[in-house]
Protein backbone atom coordinates (compact mmCIF):
# COMPACT_ATOMS: atom_id res chain seq x y z
CA UNK A 1 0.00 0.00 0.00
CA UNK A 2 1.28 3.41 -1.01
CA UNK A 3 1.79 5.66 1.87
CA UNK A 4 0.90 9.28 1.47
CA UNK A 5 3.35 12.06 1.07
CA UNK A 6 4.77 14.35 3.74
CA UNK A 7 2.77 17.14 1.76
CA UNK A 8 -0.34 15.08 1.97
CA UNK A 9 -0.03 14.61 5.64
CA UNK A 10 0.38 18.16 6.28
CA UNK A 11 -2.88 18.88 4.13
CA UNK A 12 -4.84 16.36 6.20
CA UNK A 13 -3.96 17.34 9.52
CA UNK A 14 -4.25 21.05 8.91
CA UNK A 15 -7.66 21.05 7.39
CA UNK A 16 -9.80 21.60 10.20
CA UNK A 17 -7.62 23.77 11.79
CA UNK A 18 -7.61 26.18 9.02
CA UNK A 19 -11.64 25.89 8.17
CA UNK A 20 -11.37 26.54 12.36
CA UNK A 21 -8.95 29.83 11.89
CA UNK A 22 -11.59 30.70 8.16
CA UNK A 23 -14.97 30.49 10.69
CA UNK A 24 -12.86 32.75 13.17
CA UNK A 25 -11.89 35.38 10.10
CA UNK A 26 -15.32 35.15 9.42
CA UNK A 27 -16.56 36.72 13.11
CA UNK A 28 -13.58 39.47 13.00
CA UNK A 29 -14.59 40.25 9.03
CA UNK A 30 -18.01 41.09 10.33
CA UNK A 31 -18.34 42.31 13.82
CA UNK A 32 -16.97 45.94 12.68
CA UNK A 33 -19.44 46.46 9.84
CA UNK A 34 -22.33 44.70 11.95
CA UNK A 35 -21.37 46.67 14.46
CA UNK A 36 -19.76 49.73 13.45
CA UNK A 37 -20.35 51.67 17.16
CA UNK A 38 -17.91 49.05 18.90
CA UNK A 39 -14.83 50.61 20.46
CA UNK A 40 -11.47 51.34 18.93
CA UNK A 41 -10.31 48.63 20.65
CA UNK A 42 -12.61 45.91 19.40
CA UNK A 43 -11.40 47.68 15.50
CA UNK A 44 -7.98 46.90 16.35
CA UNK A 45 -8.77 42.92 17.24
CA UNK A 46 -10.86 42.22 14.83
CA UNK A 47 -7.97 43.71 11.94
CA UNK A 48 -5.38 41.85 14.01
CA UNK A 49 -7.39 38.81 13.71
CA UNK A 50 -8.28 38.92 10.15
CA UNK A 51 -4.22 39.28 9.47
CA UNK A 52 -3.46 36.43 11.65
CA UNK A 53 -5.46 34.25 10.18
CA UNK A 54 -4.16 35.06 6.35
CA UNK A 55 -0.36 35.15 8.27
CA UNK A 56 -1.74 31.30 8.85
CA UNK A 57 -2.87 30.58 5.54
CA UNK A 58 0.39 32.46 3.91
CA UNK A 59 2.16 29.84 6.33
CA UNK A 60 0.31 27.08 5.27
CA UNK A 61 1.47 27.71 1.73
CA UNK A 62 5.09 28.07 2.07
CA UNK A 63 4.93 24.57 4.09
CA UNK A 64 3.56 23.12 1.05
CA UNK A 65 5.80 24.28 -0.77
CA UNK A 66 8.89 23.18 1.23
CA UNK A 67 7.07 19.70 1.29
CA UNK A 68 6.43 19.59 -2.31
CA UNK A 69 8.51 16.92 -4.57
CA UNK A 70 8.90 19.74 -6.95
CA UNK A 71 8.50 23.21 -6.24
CA UNK A 72 8.12 24.68 -9.61
CA UNK A 73 5.14 21.70 -10.24
CA UNK A 74 3.69 22.87 -7.42
CA UNK A 75 3.99 26.57 -7.96
CA UNK A 76 2.66 26.38 -11.53
CA UNK A 77 -0.16 24.16 -9.96
CA UNK A 78 -0.94 26.35 -7.11
CA UNK A 79 -0.63 29.75 -8.86
CA UNK A 80 -4.12 30.87 -6.87
CA UNK A 81 -2.68 29.86 -3.83
CA UNK A 82 -0.12 31.92 -4.43
CA UNK A 83 -2.31 34.98 -5.57
CA UNK A 84 -4.30 34.84 -2.61
CA UNK A 85 -0.97 34.94 -0.63
CA UNK A 86 0.67 38.12 -2.38
CA UNK A 87 -2.84 39.64 -3.06
CA UNK A 88 -3.24 41.23 0.29
CA UNK A 89 0.13 42.54 0.25
CA UNK A 90 -0.39 44.71 -2.42
CA UNK A 91 -2.41 47.02 -1.52
CA UNK A 92 -4.14 46.40 2.12
CA UNK A 93 -7.56 46.83 1.92
CA UNK A 94 -10.00 44.50 3.83
CA UNK A 95 -11.84 43.45 0.67
CA UNK A 96 -8.27 42.13 -0.97
CA UNK A 97 -7.82 39.68 2.53
CA UNK A 98 -11.50 38.31 2.33
CA UNK A 99 -11.17 37.95 -1.20
CA UNK A 100 -8.04 36.23 -0.34
CA UNK A 101 -8.95 33.74 2.15
CA UNK A 102 -11.94 33.00 0.50
CA UNK A 103 -9.93 31.79 -2.45
CA UNK A 104 -7.41 29.35 0.17
CA UNK A 105 -10.15 27.87 2.36
CA UNK A 106 -12.22 27.01 -1.21
CA UNK A 107 -8.60 25.93 -2.79
CA UNK A 108 -8.23 23.84 0.82
CA UNK A 109 -11.65 22.45 0.57
CA UNK A 110 -11.71 21.03 -2.28
CA UNK A 111 -8.36 18.94 -1.34
CA UNK A 112 -10.23 17.59 1.97
CA UNK A 113 -11.43 14.02 -0.12
CA UNK A 114 -14.14 13.46 2.80
CA UNK A 115 -15.82 16.89 1.91
CA UNK A 116 -18.68 16.18 -0.26
CA UNK A 117 -20.21 18.10 -3.19
CA UNK A 118 -23.15 18.77 -1.92
CA UNK A 119 -21.56 19.72 1.57
CA UNK A 120 -19.06 22.19 -0.86
CA UNK A 121 -21.48 23.53 -2.75
CA UNK A 122 -23.85 24.65 0.33
CA UNK A 123 -21.05 26.04 2.27
CA UNK A 124 -20.10 28.16 -0.44
CA UNK A 125 -23.75 29.16 -1.20
CA UNK A 126 -23.59 30.35 2.40
CA UNK A 127 -20.07 31.84 2.64
CA UNK A 128 -20.28 33.75 -0.47
CA UNK A 129 -23.75 35.47 0.76
CA UNK A 130 -22.87 36.34 3.78
CA UNK A 131 -19.37 37.41 2.49
CA UNK A 132 -20.80 39.12 0.14
CA UNK A 133 -23.15 41.01 2.03
CA UNK A 134 -20.47 42.16 4.40
CA UNK A 135 -18.34 42.97 1.92
CA UNK A 136 -21.17 45.32 0.17
CA UNK A 137 -22.25 47.14 2.90
CA UNK A 138 -18.77 48.27 4.57
CA UNK A 139 -18.23 49.67 0.77
CA UNK A 140 -21.86 51.05 0.05
CA UNK A 141 -22.51 51.94 3.46
CA UNK A 142 -21.02 55.81 3.25
CA UNK A 143 -21.54 56.03 -0.35
CA UNK A 144 -23.38 59.73 -1.15
CA UNK A 145 -26.01 58.05 -3.28
CA UNK A 146 -25.60 54.18 -1.85
CA UNK A 147 -29.42 52.67 -1.25
CA UNK A 148 -27.57 49.56 0.47
CA UNK A 149 -27.24 51.11 4.35
CA UNK A 150 -28.58 48.10 6.63
CA UNK A 151 -27.44 44.27 6.44
CA UNK A 152 -31.06 43.08 5.27
CA UNK A 153 -30.59 45.50 1.89
CA UNK A 154 -27.15 44.04 1.85
CA UNK A 155 -28.51 40.04 2.41
CA UNK A 156 -31.00 40.46 0.00
CA UNK A 157 -29.40 42.09 -2.94
CA UNK A 158 -26.49 39.17 -2.30
CA UNK A 159 -29.45 36.67 -3.14
CA UNK A 160 -30.58 38.19 -6.33
CA UNK A 161 -27.17 39.03 -7.52
CA UNK A 162 -25.71 35.25 -6.93
CA UNK A 163 -29.16 33.80 -8.49
CA UNK A 164 -28.87 36.94 -11.38
CA UNK A 165 -32.22 38.27 -10.52
CA UNK A 166 -31.25 41.67 -10.22
CA UNK A 167 -34.62 43.16 -9.53
CA UNK A 168 -32.71 46.44 -9.36
CA UNK A 169 -34.27 47.65 -5.88
CA UNK A 170 -30.63 47.93 -4.53
CA UNK A 171 -27.44 47.93 -6.70
CA UNK A 172 -24.10 49.76 -6.09
CA UNK A 173 -22.92 52.60 -6.85
CA UNK A 174 -19.21 52.68 -6.31
CA UNK A 175 -16.11 50.85 -7.84
CA UNK A 176 -15.69 48.60 -5.36
CA UNK A 177 -19.53 47.67 -4.53
CA UNK A 178 -19.84 46.70 -8.49
CA UNK A 179 -16.64 44.92 -7.95
CA UNK A 180 -18.19 42.78 -5.36
CA UNK A 181 -21.52 42.60 -7.57
CA UNK A 182 -19.33 41.00 -10.53
CA UNK A 183 -17.74 38.40 -7.90
CA UNK A 184 -21.14 37.17 -7.33
CA UNK A 185 -22.36 37.28 -10.05
CA UNK A 186 -19.43 34.58 -11.44
CA UNK A 187 -20.13 32.57 -8.60
CA UNK A 188 -23.50 31.93 -8.98
CA UNK A 189 -23.19 31.28 -12.25
CA UNK A 190 -20.35 28.68 -11.38
CA UNK A 191 -21.97 27.35 -8.51
CA UNK A 192 -25.21 26.90 -10.47
CA UNK A 193 -23.17 25.16 -12.90
CA UNK A 194 -21.94 22.79 -10.55
CA UNK A 195 -25.06 22.16 -9.30
CA UNK A 196 -26.72 21.08 -12.79
CA UNK A 197 -23.79 19.25 -13.50
CA UNK A 198 -24.05 17.58 -10.33
CA UNK A 199 -27.69 16.07 -10.85
CA UNK A 200 -27.14 15.43 -14.14
CA UNK A 201 -24.54 13.00 -13.31
CA UNK A 202 -26.51 11.72 -10.09
CA UNK A 203 -29.66 10.98 -13.08
CA UNK A 204 -26.73 9.14 -15.66
CA UNK A 205 -25.45 7.24 -12.85
CA UNK A 206 -28.53 6.09 -11.88
CA UNK A 207 -29.70 4.97 -15.50
CA UNK A 208 -25.88 3.06 -15.90
CA UNK A 209 -27.04 0.87 -12.93
CA UNK A 210 -30.21 0.89 -13.97
CA UNK A 211 -28.82 -0.66 -17.40
CA UNK A 212 -26.09 -2.54 -15.93
CA UNK A 213 -28.92 -4.64 -13.27
CA UNK A 214 -31.14 -5.47 -16.76
CA UNK A 215 -28.15 -6.66 -18.46
CA UNK A 216 -27.19 -8.82 -15.54
CA UNK A 217 -30.83 -10.28 -15.57
CA UNK A 218 -30.66 -10.58 -19.49
CA UNK A 219 -27.24 -12.58 -19.22
CA UNK A 220 -28.75 -15.11 -15.95
CA UNK A 221 -31.94 -15.70 -18.46
CA UNK A 222 -29.64 -16.53 -21.42
CA UNK A 223 -27.60 -18.84 -18.89
CA UNK A 224 -31.08 -20.58 -17.45
CA UNK A 225 -32.07 -21.25 -21.66
CA UNK A 226 -28.74 -23.01 -22.71
CA UNK A 227 -28.99 -25.18 -19.20
CA UNK A 228 -33.08 -25.97 -20.22
CA UNK A 229 -31.61 -26.74 -24.07
CA UNK A 230 -28.42 -29.39 -22.50
CA UNK A 231 -31.08 -30.66 -20.16
CA UNK A 232 -33.20 -31.30 -23.07
CA UNK A 233 -30.74 -33.23 -24.80
CA UNK A 234 -29.80 -35.32 -22.38
CA UNK A 235 -33.11 -36.54 -21.91
CA UNK A 236 -33.67 -36.94 -25.58
CA UNK A 237 -30.31 -39.13 -25.67
CA UNK A 238 -31.05 -40.86 -22.69
CA UNK A 239 -34.80 -41.79 -23.90
CA UNK A 240 -33.50 -42.81 -27.25
CA UNK A 241 -30.91 -45.12 -25.73
CA UNK A 242 -33.66 -46.91 -23.23
CA UNK A 243 -36.45 -47.68 -26.00
CA UNK A 244 -34.82 -49.04 -29.34
CA UNK A 245 -31.34 -49.84 -29.41
CA UNK A 246 -30.38 -53.38 -27.71
CA UNK A 247 -29.20 -56.88 -28.96
CA UNK A 248 -32.48 -58.68 -28.79
CA UNK A 249 -31.22 -60.74 -25.55
CA UNK A 250 -33.58 -58.99 -22.91
CA UNK A 251 -36.50 -60.63 -21.42
CA UNK A 252 -39.01 -58.78 -23.83
CA UNK A 253 -36.99 -59.52 -26.97
CA UNK A 254 -38.76 -60.14 -30.19
CA UNK A 255 -37.69 -63.18 -32.32
CA UNK A 256 -35.12 -62.31 -34.95
CA UNK A 257 -37.75 -63.88 -37.57
CA UNK A 258 -40.28 -61.84 -36.69
CA UNK A 259 -38.07 -58.39 -36.16
CA UNK A 260 -36.93 -58.77 -39.77
CA UNK A 261 -40.88 -59.32 -41.15
CA UNK A 262 -40.09 -62.85 -42.24
CA UNK A 263 -43.24 -65.73 -41.85
CA UNK A 264 -43.02 -67.94 -39.12
CA UNK A 265 -42.17 -71.64 -39.45
CA UNK A 266 -44.30 -74.70 -38.96
CA UNK A 267 -43.01 -75.73 -35.91
CA UNK A 268 -43.07 -71.57 -34.74
CA UNK A 269 -47.21 -72.05 -35.35
CA UNK A 270 -47.51 -75.55 -33.52
CA UNK A 271 -45.46 -73.93 -30.45
CA UNK A 272 -42.92 -77.02 -30.84
CA UNK A 273 -39.29 -76.25 -30.21
CA UNK A 274 -36.40 -78.34 -31.78
CA UNK A 275 -34.80 -80.40 -29.18
CA UNK A 276 -31.13 -79.00 -28.34
CA UNK A 277 -28.97 -81.21 -29.31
Amino acid sequence: MKQPSRQARWERRTQVPLLVLAVAFAVAYAVPIVAPDAGEGVHRACTHAEWAVWAAFAVDYLVRLGLAADRRVFVRTHWLDLAAVVLPLVQPLRLLRLVATLMLVGRRARMAPQVRLTTYVAGAVVGLLMFGSLAVLSVERDAPQGNIKNLGDAVWWSFTTMTTVGYGDHSPTTGLGRLVAVGLMLSGIALLGVVTANIAAWFIARFERDDQVERLQLAVLHELQDEVRALRGEVARLSGGDGGGGDGSGPGAMPAQAAAGAPPSAADQAGVTSPTP
